[in-house]
């Protein structure tokens, strides 16, 4: 019993949060966080040089396409609604100055050639800017004579993929090196040539993870020397992240990335406050993985958790995620 302002006694009601929880029906009703199947990109591998998907090991039931399935996977994912895609490409060429990266005829030009022949403007395409699948190195930049990674050529190099992916028509280009200055060289490059209306999403905030492995069995593109902690971010600095981000937006980013996710929501979340920009999250190769396997030796109800996992990372403040789950989650809101 507690007394009021003029010092009537008065009953309150017990509080009980259950009473919104009681039937589905009330539960769905006040949901804070809605899952859409328009929030998911799909990344896609494309190989070039084979003629029939191939399975990857550590990625159970992703696969290397070849440029004659991938209308097919493409169908299959719009149907179930997915819009957006993020294409990688596998080359059969690698020499030190990553050449097939920015060949107007590379696997991932053709590709996106296709895609848009195909679709018209029905599918957002973005693709990846990196150098590590193009380089007999397997680093993400131009490797010096004295050995490191030169961010200077680097860009300059960076630049030319992101120009050669807008001409064969893409509607984003998402540097992924961590070189500084890629931004706003690509900008520059982009603007330059009359490429003014292809967005940029920056990898702004990515961390120097394990959780990558697996996408580096994917794309065949593990350092054959040395790491990437030089340009890639360590995960104990926050404030650094932020930092990242604040500069690839000063420098013309239209949508920043933070990646990995999961290990990550602090930064997504304090991304979201920060910033006016659109938010993506990368839930990586590796975050996948772990669910497969564990899903696979039945610890685990997958469906359930990848639900879970997904609606955490856009709870924390991800507008859009980029998810090897995207068919299975589409799957699942579809129903």
């Amino acid at each position: 019993m507690k007394t009021n302002r003029i010092g009537n006694s008065v009953s309150f009601p017990a509080l009980r949060l259950r009473r919104l929880r009681r039937t589905a029906a009330i539960r769905d009703l006040v949901q804070e966080t809605r899952l859409s199947v328009k929030d998911l990109i799909a990344p896609i591998f494309v190989q070039d040089g084979i003629k029939r998907p191939r399975a990857i090991e550590s990625m159970p039931e992703i696969y290397r396409l070849p440029t004659e399935s991938l209308i097919d996977e493409i169908q299959s994912l719009f149907d179930l609604g997915l819009r957006s895609v993020l294409l990688f490409g596998v080359p059969l060429r690698k020499d030190d100055s990553a050449s097939s990266a920015f060949d107007d005829t590379g696997v991932i030009q053709r590709a996106i050639s296709l895609v848009r022949k195909h679709f018209g403007n029905k599918i957002v395409i973005a693709t990846d800017v990196c150098l590590c699948q193009y380089t007999v190195h397997g680093h993400c930049g131009i490797v010096s004579k004295s050995g490191h990674v030169d961010n200077d050529s680097s860009i300059k190099t960076l630049a030319k993929v992101a120009a050669s992916h807008a001409s064969a028509g893409a509607d984003i280009v998402a540097p992924s090196a961590m070189m500084d200055g890629q931004v706003q060289e690509i900008r520059a490059v982009l603007d330059s040539r009359g490429f003014s209306d292809v967005a940029i999403m920056a990898y702004s905030a990515k961390h120097a993870s394990p959780l990558y492995a697996p996408f580096r069995d994917a794309a065949h593109s593990t350092p054959e020397f040395g790491d990437r902690r030089s340009y890639q971010m360590p995960f104990s600095n926050s404030k650094e992240a932020m930092r990242e981000i604040e500069a690839d937006i000063n420098e013309g980013a239209d949508i920043v990335m933070i990646k990995p996710a999961i290990p990550y929501l602090d930064i997504i979340h304090q991304a979201r406050n920060a910033t006016n920009v659109p938010v993506c999250a990368y839930s990586v190769s590796g975050e996948y993985s772990m669910i497969k396997a564990a899903a696979m030796e039945g610890w685990i109800d997958e469906d359930s958790v990848v639900t879970e996992f997904l609606t955490s990372i856009k709870r924390a403040g991800a507008g859009m995620i980029v998810t090897y789950h995207a068919k299975k989650m589409a799957e699942l809101l579809n129903r």
